[in-house]
């Protein structure tokens, strides 16, 4: 199934001539399923270090005390930085699959992870300027880029029946390494003390290593996947993906802010110390992460477009619990609202990205193609979608961070920033029924579990999205 790319098929140049998921012969006896898996796995691992070391500013800001002189409305900076070069790097690194192979990509951006970690290893320590501190923050924004060129590259292995569970497990994993440096930082603070950040760095400085000589032993490169710029244009031009971005703006977007902001949160509000506030902030986006896959595949049963919409319902009405524990400064009743929100989070992200696959899917077939065809299109233009989606998604979490800053500042409170939340899950809500759900005309089509067709003005009709 390998062939070399060079006469000497050297380290970086593993590349699968053909590849047809969509065949269930070539998936299930001539091995495809095994060579998918192998990809996924070290996928997972590389994508886990690259959101760690993207979170790693939520956990640094938590070693930061009076010494570094800098306020809590700094810290908020500090911590969206990362966020908006991350999201900013989402579209290269998208795109870079195509040009360079996925597994050389894996290998290239994890090794990209030492550059900011050796980087703070280096500036992080009382005294250092707080410019000095931002440019070293927005380094860590490598690790964001690094889910984008992960999902594009698994969503090209699995077919569109599997795509569901695989792309949210493949994020799922990922998302993981947010709590697993969370962990961490929580560790060094209650053995080695607040006044040790490096030791979170030399934990994972290593781990970086491990994880580029496994991508590169282990992953493979598809040959099929071409660069095609066109695709890009094609799917920036096509309303579907600015949709789908700003539903994953409401999932992903809060997943990765609150993520961020959670112990800076519990620090402002409920003046918990930065031990008090590690204890804590690990719990949600755990949860967060481990039941994305289980939103992929309750998409893959029932729907994308369904789960989405009633996921957006849960969580507006668990961001109301959390305005109203913010107004009684409930402690327990804001923890369980915030993570029950975190929860949900991660279950919306699973299903709005099992849409994007569907939705290209059924464009293909409204064209008249069918069989390979229509799975090559809907390959093509859901790669594509997927870096622009996810990059917008990821300057939600910046919108999130920067609407606590202000709300702190003007009402020393988090409880604005929260009712705006609620209303953009409200608007999230909507917009999936308009587009994705509302019968068009009455007219129904085939749908599996009672999910309707839908047909936006102007667009062909969707179903099982």
């Amino acid at each position: 199934m390998r062939q070399a790319a060079t006469a000497g098929g050297g380290v970086m140049g593993r590349w699968i001539e053909q590849w047809d998921p969509e065949d269930e012969r070539f998936w299930h006896e001539g091995g495809g399923r095994q060579v998918a898996r192998r990809n996924l796995a070290f996928s997972v691992l590389s994508e886990h270090i690259g959101f760690s070391v993207w979170s790693l500013w939520s956990v640094m800001v938590l070693f930061m005390g009076p010494a570094y002189g800098v306020d809590p409305a700094g810290k908020f900076f500090l911590v969206a930085m990362p966020t908006l070069v991350g999201g900013v790097l989402r579209v290269p690194y998208t795109f870079a699959v195509a040009v360079f192979g996925g597994r050389n990509w894996t290998v290239v951006s994890a090794t990209l992870l030492l550059v900011p970690t050796i980087a703070a290893a280096f500036v992080v320590r009382p005294g250092v300027s707080y410019a000095t501190l931002m440019v070293v923050a927005a380094l860590t924004g490598v690790g964001g880029g690094n889910f984008a060129s992960s999902m594009t590259n698994i969503n090209s292995f699995y077919p569109l029946r599997e795509k569901g569970f695989a792309l949210g497990l493949n994020a799922g994993g990922g998302n993981v390494g947010v709590a697993a440096i969370q962990l961490v930082g929580l560790l060094v603070i209650g053995t080695a003390g607040a006044a040790h950040p490096r030791v979170v760095l030399a934990v994972y400085i290593p781990l970086i290593v491990v994880a580029a000589v496994l991508a590169a032993l282990f992953m493979d490169n598809l040959a099929p996947v071409r660069n095609d710029t066109g695709a890009a244009v094609d799917a920036a031009r096509d309303p579907h993906t600015w949709i789908m971005a700003l539903l994953y703006v409401g999932t992903f977007g809060s997943f990765i802010g609150f993520s961020f902001a959670f112990g800076l949160v519990l620090q402002n509000q409920f003046g918990r110390t930065p031990l008090q506030a590690a204890d804590l902030t690990f719990i949600g986006p755990l949860l967060g992460s481990l039941v994305r896959p289980v939103g992929g595949r309750l998409a893959d049963r029932f729907g994308g477009g369904q789960i989405t919409w009633w996921n957006f319902l849960a969580m507006a009405a668990a961001a109301g619990v959390v305005v109203a524990a913010s107004q009684a400064r409930s402690l327990a009743a804001f923890l369980v609202g915030f993570i029950v929100l975190f929860a949900l989070s991660g279950l919306g992200n699973g299903s709005s990205y099992k849409m994007i696959p569907g939705i290209f899917q059924k464009k293909a077939e409204a064209r008249g193609l069918t069989g390979e065809a229509a799975a090559a299109y809907g390959r093509r233009l859901s790669g594509a979608s997927m870096g622009l989606i996810g990059a917008v998604g990821a300057l939600g979490g910046v919108g999130i961070n920067l609407a606590f800053r202000e709300s702190f500042l003007d009402a020393g409170s988090g409880t604005p920033a929260f009712v705006a939340f609620l209303g953009y899950y409200a608007v999230c809500f909507a917009l999936t029924w308009v587009v994705y759900l509302r019968p068009a005309g009455g007219a129904r089509g085939g749908s599996r579990k009672g999910e309707q067709q839908a047909a936006p003005a102007g667009a062909e009709a969707y179903a099982e999205v």
